[in-house]
């Protein structure tokens, strides 16, 4: 009887497990294609996406491109042929998939972009992201509040320039936010751009390297600085960037109490960056929460997939120059030494120990 029974069991578990297995199956499948390994956001965007399609129920397929566009089209060319219900996309450069999406959209896949809008195509269902302009206008407004805090006797303030990959069409909506706040303080003389270097053409970091913001300030301290002026503020709008402009100025001797440290801005919320906040050498960066935003695209991936029709999106601000392409806006939010511990820490984003 004992052995009757936990065959029994044992075929009771075995049902559940192959109505689970079912189910999911039924749910199908949802290719989900990232940039980059190289950024902590990204690796914590791909998993959140992909634990939060898992919990209903969908098979997902996370790839990683490692910033290299020919690997990400041959990525996503594969994925089509795996037959996905969706794909969800961050893209490296969101002007190179036309001819893949076609195939996409001929085999009746919903295509959302993540986070990075994906251009010059009818092919693309849905976008989400942040308030990408008011990105660039939060780093502005602490920039300049940095500046009155650290430098309140300097006028005009020394300030640089620099922007996101100009293939990423975000980086121009940072810049332009950024750009509200700063030009009125530029052509009224508060703020001074030594080198001239101004506009997106002049000031972008292709491919959001770190090593490349680091050379370029490198070249504007030695062409600009060596006469014995300060730099008192950056605009970086990412990270990665404000580290590597953090490194070329301790190199010159910034962050001494003769040379202290400028204002830099930064985005992401990344860990070494939020140290560098607590540590006085970047003033502030711009989370955005990736939790929120995975689902908030999850969400929209099951309604979508279950046949419901998605509510409250905007349909004016994103034109990827084929159409105006449904998007669904999140709000970022400044973290500074006042605040990290409540915004990233207290939510759970960054474990306290990763500080120390």
């Amino acid at each position: 009887m004992k052995i009757f029974k936990s065959l029994v069991a044992a075929a009771a578990l075995g049902v559940v497990a192959m109505t689970v297995t079912a189910q999911a199956e039924e749910k199908g499948l949802v290719g989900v294609l990232m940039p980059t390994k190289t950024s902590q956001r990204w690796i914590n965007d791909g998993d959140a996406v992909k634990s939060q399609l898992e919990a209903k129920g969908y098979t997902v397929d996370l790839q990683y491109a490692q910033d290299d566009i020919a690997n990400q089209l041959a990525q996503l060319e594969n994925e089509i042929t795996k037959g996905p219900k969706a794909l969800i996309i961050a893209s490296i450069d969101g002007t190179t998939m036309a001819d893949a999406l076609q195939k996409a959209a001929d085999a009746g896949i919903v295509v959302i972009a993540y986070d990075r809008l994906i251009k010059k195509t009818p092919n693309v269902d849905y976008y989400t992201t942040f308030d990408n302009f008011g990105v660039g206008v939060l780093q502005a407004n602490s920039l300049v509040k940095g500046l009155k805090e650290r430098f309140p006797d300097t006028k005009p303030w020394n300030v640089e320039l620099f922007g996101g990959s100009p293939d990423d069409n975000n980086a121009f909506f940072f810049y332009n936010g950024a750009m509200s706040v700063l030009q009125p303080l530029i052509d009224n003389g508060t703020i001074k751009i030594k080198s001239g270097q101004m506009g997106m053409d002049k000031v972008g970091t292709l491919r959001w390297l770190a090593a490349t913001a680091q050379a370029r300030m490198d070249n504007l301290l030695s062409a600009n600085y060596s006469d014995g002026s300060r730099v008192d503020g950056v605009l970086a709008p990412y990270d990665g960037l404000s580290r590597g402009i953090i490194a070329s100025l301790r190199a010159v001797g910034y962050g001494s109490a003769d040379q202290p440290w400028p204002i830099v801005t930064g985005q992401d919320a990344e860990t070494a960056s939020v140290k560098a906040i607590i540590a006085g050498e970047q003033y502030s960066t711009v989370f955005k929460d990736t939790r929120d935003l995975a689902k908030a695209t999850v969400e929209l991936t099951d309604k979508v997939l279950s046949g419901g029709k998605p509510e409250g999106l905007d349909e004016k601000t994103y034109n990827n120059d084929v159409k105006v392409v449904p998007s669904i806006l999140l709000t970022p939010v400044e973290v500074d030494k006042t605040n990290y511990q409540k915004i990233v820490v207290d939510s759970g984003y960054i474990k306290p120990e990763e500080l120390k």
